[in-house]
């Protein structure tokens, strides 16, 4: 048998003391949160920091897992957190076409794919931390 081949990605929801939550605008899928895949030798909490980095600019601290998605077609991975700016400059890059810090309703209207709206949902409701969704 072969040996599977997952991927893993890492996903931050960046809230700002304003109590606005960080989007980067994707060329494909719109509107989401930071994030992308681990790359190999490094944790997943640190490409989770890198990519907000890469996408919006932004040095992050993580505060918090939130949970695991697992998309079983991709055999794909992503872990989510819950992190606050500490430095940077915002503005969008790598893979991002811009990067803006939203009210949670405008978040919600902007977010144009249903599972990244229950993504905001579920992380900015601790009561449901850790959460597990599968798809």
């Amino acid at each position: 048998m072969a040996f599977p081949k997952h991927r893993v990605a890492a996903s931050v929801a960046v809230v700002n003391s304003k109590n606005e939550i960080l989007l980067v605008k994707n060329w494909k899928r719109g509107w989401e949160f930071p994030g992308g895949y681990v790359e190999n030798g490094e944790s997943v909490k640190t490409a989770a920091i890198r990519e907000v980095r890469e996408e919006a600019g932004v040095e992050i601290h993580l505060t918090k897992f939130c949970g695991l998605i697992q998309d079983v077609k991709f055999s794909r991975c992503t872990v989510q957190f819950l992190g606050k700016p500490v430095g940077g400059d915002l503005a969008g890059g790598d893979d991002a076409l811009d990067a803006v810090y939203f009210s949670i309703e405008e978040a919600l209207q902007k977010v144009t794919w249903k599972t990244y709206k229950e993504r905001i949902k579920k992380c900015l409701n601790e009561e449901e931390h850790p959460f597990f969704i599968e798809s």
